[in-house]
């Protein structure tokens, strides 16, 4: 099921920072959209909880997903960034990663640490001192 949250954002607006001379300062091309997450009709209760653990940077105090977008000139244009990554942040959220099942050790591997321990154990047999009741 393609997750869809344009219809459940709400947006403001506000001036970009940065370059832009006069214009900059009179428009408001940035765009910050709010989803507020348990009124979301979208997503059940365990996925909610989920999205609301994994994002928990990006919520607010008011259990709402924040994010804003001002890296295009028009209004429009950031809007649409901001509804695409919020659905794109959600969607990766909600993917379970598969749990890895350990392998058991190759046989050759085994071999492999078995010969290692023993010439560990002759090199430090040879650093030992020579005693009298040794010979």
């Amino acid at each position: 099921m393609p997750i869809d949250l344009a219809h459940e954002l709400q947006f403001r607006t506000a001036r970009s920072g940065g370059a832009g001379g006069q214009h900059v300062n009179k428009v408001e091309t940035k765009v910050v959209a709010f989803w507020h997450i348990a009124s979301s009709r979208q997503l059940n209760e365990d996925q909610k909880g989920i999205v609301m653990r994994k994002l928990a940077n990006l919520i607010n105090k008011n259990d709402e997903l924040m994010l804003s977008s001002q890296i295009h000139r028009t209004q429009l244009a950031n809007k649409e960034e901001v509804i695409k990554q919020i659905n794109k942040k959600v969607r990766a959220a909600l993917i379970t990663k598969k749990p890895r099942i350990t392998s058991a050790p190759t046989i050759s591997s085994i071999e492999k640490r078995i010969e290692q321990k023993k010439k560990s154990a002759q090199i430090k047999a040879s650093r030992k001192k020579i005693r009298r009741e040794d010979i």
